[in-house]
């Protein structure tokens, strides 16, 4: 079997992506905590070394370095026979909501997340333009949701991995009450955290954290 090695930190939902995915395939992995708050991702001598890109996460493959999550999730699906589509149709869908995702849910969520929580001082003009997005966006979820168990119906996939991520953060640092505002987000990520061996990312993704700036309820 191969030997993974997973650079990030644990406030990374793109993280916690991979992290989910290899768990709950049964793979184990070496933890590499990234200083991501301290810029080290922005450092020369760490994108050399680790990403060109300068992203977290990075996850090494028997020593290979790979980038990118939606493609690692889908090249991690197909390699393990899990949480892939049965057909073209299936496989369209999971192509359909990844990308949706990595260009709505998460691209705004991550921002918006970041600022409330993990920076001393936000624009509130910045934050309330992202807000009005992801309620666009959210409520888009939360109604296909309404009708089906999973992204792509049934069954749980790597689509379904993806958009959670972001999502299954402590309401103290997104700012949303799901089980209030989108009951059926709700009830889809209780049902992702029912899969055998699910644990959140600040179970599966250990060292040192960031300071929550929202954590008083004072960015509400």
């Amino acid at each position: 079997m191969p030997t993974y090695r997973l650079h990030y930190f644990p406030e990374s939902g793109n993280s916690f992506k991979l992290a989910l995915m290899l768990t709950l395939c049964g793979q184990s992995f070496e933890p590499v905590w990234t200083d991501f708050n301290g810029g080290v991702t922005r450092s020369k001598e760490w994108r050399a070394a680790v990403n060109p890109m300068g992203e977290i996460p990075v996850l090494e493959v028997d020593g290979e370095k790979l980038t990118q999550t939606a493609p690692i999730l889908l090249q991690l699906a197909q390699q393990f026979g899990q949480f892939d589509g049965d057909s073209d149709a299936e496989r369209f869908e999971i192509l359909r909501w990844l990308f949706w995702d990595n260009h709505k849910l998460t691209g705004y969520m991550a921002t918006y997340r970041f600022q409330r929580a993990f920076m001393p001082t936000v624009d509130p003009h910045v934050q309330t333009y992202f807000r009005r997005r992801l309620g666009d966006f959210l409520g888009i979820l939360d109604t296909h949701l309404q009708s089906n168990a999973f992204a792509i119906g049934a069954k749980p996939s790597v689509a379904d991995i993806s958009m959670m991520a972001y999502l299954h953060f402590p309401a103290d640092e997104h700012g949303f009450d799901f089980a209030v505002s989108h009951p059926a987000i709700r009830a889809w990520l209780d049902r992702m955290a029912k899969l055998p061996g699910y644990k959140p990312a600040y179970e599966l993704l250990p060292g040192q954290r960031m300071m929550n700036y929202a954590k008083d309820g004072s960015r509400d």
